[in-house]
């Protein structure tokens, strides 16, 4: 029962599948009918519904497009270029009247421009292409009949491009019209029965070679005088060059011996500043010495000024250290001193004989002090006149002791002693001790 099921839904799936296959199929076909495609060398007028802009049709050149079978039918008009050969005989203008043939060759094509085309598919549309070439060709004698015409054969024989223009100029407004184009237009032979042309022809050949060599001519003429010129312009060159050659070569030289001079100049200027430099130099150098020399002398005046300001400090230190020795010995001596004198003092206000007793002791030293004084005085050279009596010079002698006298006199009022009450007393305290009595 299972592999029947499995086959039957294989067999299923197969007709399944193959029918989805033919619906495929089926749907390519119908687009393939619906769908028309078109070459870019070709209009396609697709016609049978009526567009927006009021026509039957619409045009496609190259590309595809969606076609309703039944309602729609298409069309084909080719684009490409038609050859159309001409062959007209007419009569040439210009007051000559002469039977003029001209052959050629015209491309001619359906105009794609979308203001011209439409009159190519009204007129042109399911024609065979001999009608459109037929159409063209009439066209194009026409308007070359009508340029003939206006022509004389001279004209047509020696400006074929003028002529060529005019004939397309003469039937471009036809062609629009019929919605064709001309691509171009070739005059291949234009000829009459009577070889009139033949003779234009002539005549213009032998115009052209006279022309020609009348132009050879020039050209050779003109050839020489521009040799002649040439030769004149290259002697005057060569006379220039040598001229100038010389005047360069002169310059040269000019230039070579101012070079020279100023070569000397720079030479004895360079010299002479070679010389100013070396005395500058030997100036520099001797200042340079006379510097150090004077630095030297400055470093040996620095030297022994540092030497003696050291050994004046060192003095100095010595001198302030002696100083200060002796005044704190003064000060020692001046405090001894003061103690004594204080101790004396005090000794004194218990004992005020002591002081008499003192200055008795003191009185020797005191005299003797004072007559010294006297001794030392200087009287300089003194003469003694003596009338022979000597008083002259126990004058001299009682001078010295009167000066004496003064002097205890003046130590006396000084002290506000009695000298001689002071021995006085001191004699009779002594008279009054005795060797067993001593003082108190």
């Amino acid at each position: 029962m299972n592999c029947l099921l499995i086959a039957s839904t294989v067999e299923a799936g197969i007709v399944l599948g193959l029918g989805g296959l033919v619906l495929i199929l089926v749907i390519v076909a119908i687009i393939a009918k619906l769908v028309v495609v078109g070459n870019p060398s070709e209009m396609l007028i697709i016609s049978g519904r009526r567009q927006r802009d009021g026509l039957g049709y619409r045009t496609l050149i190259g590309g595809r497009t969606l076609v309703i079978p039944v309602i729609e039918k298409v069309a084909r008009l080719s684009l490409r270029n038609m050859q159309v050969a001409l062959e007209v005989t007419a009569q040439s203008g210009g007051g000559t009247m002469m039977p003029v043939v001209v052959n050629g060759v015209a491309n001619v094509k359906v105009s794609s421009d979308p203001s011209e085309r439409a009159n190519a598919i009204e007129r042109f549309l399911s024609q065979p292409m001999q009608e459109l070439q037929r159409v063209a060709r009439e066209t194009l004698e026409g308007g070359l009949r009508a340029v003939i015409g206006k022509m004389t054969p001279e004209e047509i024989v020696e400006d074929r491009d003028k002529f060529v223009a005019t004939v397309m100029k003469e039937v471009s407004d036809d062609f629009r019209k019929l919605g064709l184009l001309i691509d171009s237009v070739n005059i291949q032979n234009v000829h009459d029965n009577e070889e009139y042309l033949v003779s234009i022809a002539r005549k213009a050949r032998a115009e052209v070679l006279s022309a020609a060599r009348k132009a050879e001519a020039e050209r050779a003429a003109e050839a020489l005088i521009k040799e002649a010129e040439a030769n004149a312009d290259a002697r005057k060159a060569k006379a220039d060059r040598d001229s100038e050659a010389k005047l360069t070569e002169a310059t040269a030289n000019q230039r070579a011996e101012q070079a020279r001079l100023a070569a000397e100049k720079a030479i004895a200027e360079a010299e002479n500043e070679l010389r100013i430099r070396k005395a500058e130099l030997a100036r520099e150098a001797a200042l340079i010495e006379a510097q150090q020399q004077e630095a030297e002398a400055k470093a040996e005046q620095a030297r022994l000024a540092a030497t003696e300001v050291a050994k004046a400090a060192a003095d100095r230190d010595v001198a302030k250290a002696k100083a200060e020795g002796d005044a704190a010995r003064t000060l020692e001596e001046g405090k001894a001193r003061a103690t004594a004198i204080e101790q004396i003092g005090q000794a004194i206000q218990r004992h005020p004989e002591a002081l008499q007793v003192m200055l008795v002791e003191m009185m020797p030293t005191i005299v003797q002090e004072l007559a010294a004084t006297v001794q030392n005085v200087d009287l300089g050279s003194v003469t003694v006149i003596d009338g022979g009596n000597g008083q002259a010079m126990a004058g001299a002698a009682l001078g010295r002791a009167r000066i004496l006298s003064e002097s205890l006199a003046t130590l006396e009022s000084v002290l506000g002693v009695d000298l001689r009450q002071v021995s006085q007393s001191i004699a009779r305290n002594m008279a009054g001790r005795g060797p067993d009595n001593p003082p108190k």
